[in-house]
């Protein structure tokens, strides 16, 4: 896969690209400011843009700007974000826009190359990676009434996995159930969230993005 860089520190920027070339990914370009993004991609064509949240000049939001704006202009690219610290509303302004391919993990996340790596595959394939601090915190706060509601412990446990991006065969072997459970599951989860017969990779989209919407009182 062919990634692209986006971070203003430079030895965060140069340490993930050591990462992920030694996982055998080919980073083909490397930028310390969001300003260039699209002329970029456009430039590289790359599988997966990689980019902190906090970018120059106000080192604010601008990163998560750019990744928004990059998804309308080229939706088939990954965007995977970074952010140093635990803002669960950022990850639903970037799934906002349909979750296809987008991904947001904490920086703390990279440390470890194969979670890293596994991530950017994931996002590359134009499926989701939330980091599992996000869904946590997601999961601990109160509700009211929603459609949720609807769900078993098992279903909404399930939920959570999906949300972090995990296929249903690691949903098995992480909650140690056969196959045909777990899609039984995702299915009645399906069912119970009114997502009509569609591809299989939108409608678990679609779960995740109604999971976090009803954990999340403020999306913007």
């Amino acid at each position: 896969m062919r990634i692209i860089l986006a971070d203003d520190a430079v030895l965060v920027r140069q340490g993930v690209a050591r990462l992920l070339q030694d996982e055998g990914f080919d980073v083909v370009d490397q930028l310390d400011d969001a300003s260039e993004l699209l002329a970029r991609v456009a430039l590289h064509a790359p599988d997966v843009v990689i980019i902190d949240i906090r970018m120059p000049p106000s080192h604010t939001v601008e990163g998560l700007q750019a990744a928004i704006e990059l998804k309308k202009h080229h939706p088939d690219v990954g965007v995977l974000v970074l952010s140093q610290h635990l803002e669960s509303r950022y990850a639903l302004r970037l799934l906002g826009g349909g979750g296809a391919g987008v991904g947001y993990l904490l920086k703390e996340r990279v440390a470890d190359a194969g979670e890293l790596a596994d991530a950017v595959l994931r996002v590359g394939k134009g499926g989701s990676a939330i980091d599992p601090q996000v869904v946590e915190q997601m999961v601990g706060r109160r509700r009211s009434r929603s459609t949720l509601d609807r769900l078993s412990s098992r279903e909404r446990e399930v939920l959570s996995l999906m949300a972090q991006g995990r296929s249903n065969s690691a949903l098995a072997g992480q909650l140690f159930l056969n196959p045909k459970t777990v899609e039984s599951h995702v299915a009645s989860i399906f069912t119970k969230l009114d997502l009509l017969p569609e591809p299989e990779h939108h409608r678990r989209v679609l779960a995740v993005l109604t999971y976090l919407h009803t954990g999340e009182s403020r999306p913007d």
